[in-house]
């Protein structure tokens, strides 16, 4: 369910390609998220200094913040994961945000990008395994105990594939929610009185599933790195 008007989807519209548009929305926004952060990447880092202003201070909090948690949670051995782990959370925390925005529609709440994310973060999960253990890595499915090792490698493949079901439906699941329920009060209500207390709670739900995506992507990283007991 979407916004009763959807700005971009209506550019589309106008040169000819509506049914593009309605038919991959998620697509569409999602061009619009990266654009968004891409401008606000090449804004941020086009007037370096050494006495930052008010947007170098706001942008160097946040990358800072996000580093020192993730290096804090994984050890400073994954710092160098930094630029992919920001990224995740960032794509997600403004991708859920600008669903609050009225025509604009978060490209988080269609399960294709959920899924896409999931897979991303599970599949480089396995490349640092490998980067770090080598064939070694397989222990890591294999158990502490040799005759157990057929059953709980079927076991770990399982809850490797669930990784991807998990991370994927519990963002989705949350941003569909709350844009059917956002569509609901705007149907009801107007586009101009829809009740804010639910929208400001789209605030605090689109931070929070952001950064539990990002803190399992972490954590599974971190766990791909360690050694199997």
């Amino acid at each position: 369910m979407e916004h009763p008007y959807l700005f971009f989807v209506k550019i589309f519209e106008a040169i000819g390609l509506g049914h593009f548009a309605h038919t991959y929305t998620h697509v569409v926004y999602s061009w619009v998220l990266m654009a968004i952060l891409i401008i606000a990447g090449a804004l941020a880092t086009k007037t370096i200094s050494m006495i930052p202003g008010k947007a170098q201070n706001l942008f160097e909090v946040v990358v800072s913040g996000i580093e020192e948690f993730m290096v804090e949670t994984a050890g400073e051995e994954a710092r160098w994961l930094f630029p992919l782990a920001a990224t995740i959370f960032l794509y997600i925390f403004i991708g859920n945000l600008i669903g609050i925005v009225p025509g604009f529609f978060p490209p988080t709440a269609n399960l294709n990008t959920t899924a896409s994310c999931a897979i991303v973060v599970v599949v480089f999960t396995h490349i640092i395994g490998i980067k770090y253990h080598g064939a070694k890595y397989i222990k890591h499915f294999m158990g502490p105990v040799w005759w157990m090792a057929p059953l709980i490698f079927i076991i770990e493949i399982i809850g490797h594939l669930a990784r991807i079901l998990s991370l994927s439906f519990r963002l989705f699941g949350n941003m569909m929610g709350h844009e059917i329920v956002l569509a609901i009060l705007f149907g009801l209500a107007g586009a101009f009185f829809a009740p804010l207390p639910i929208m400001a709670l789209g605030i605090f739900v689109s931070f929070v599933q952001g950064f539990v995506f990002f803190l399992l992507s972490i954590i599974y990283f971190s766990g791909a790195m360690e050694h199997a007991h």
